[in-house]
């Protein structure tokens, strides 16, 4: 949903009309501003963000996942568990063995992209 506030209501005088019209009809409105600070808040964590590149390769289980990145079962668990209310990962039971995975493309495209651009800032 777009934010749908007037330019009216702003306090300072207005440089560029239709620059601000269009920076407005951009502007997602507060719960996705919500939503889009919820997820980076839970992508911010670098644990969180080792055991997705992990997942990038391709399933793990939680203990081959605590062996990749050296942690605790149960450190690994709690932070799976935050991955999967924020739909970034989901897990699938093959047997006995509980095994993540991430939630679809769209996580992987997010962790490229966002090596991409840290990349561009060392050149």
């Amino acid at each position: 949903m777009k934010n749908t506030q007037s330019p009216d209501l702003f306090p300072y005088e207005i440089q560029d009309t239709l620059a601000v019209s269009r920076a407005l009809n951009h502007m997602p409105c507060q719960d996705d501003i919500a939503g889009l600070a919820a997820f980076y808040k839970v992508m911010a964590d670098p644990t969180r963000l080792r055991l997705l590149t992990a997942l990038e390769s391709g399933p793990l289980c939680a203990t081959d996942l605590a062996n990749v990145v050296q942690m605790s079962r149960s450190a690994v668990s709690h932070q799976l568990k935050a991955l999967k209310d924020a739909h970034l990962v989901r897990s699938e039971r093959d047997g006995k063995t509980l095994l993540y995975s991430l939630d679809d493309d769209h996580v992987a495209s997010i962790l490229c992209v966002t090596c991409e651009h840290l990349q561009e800032g060392d050149k």
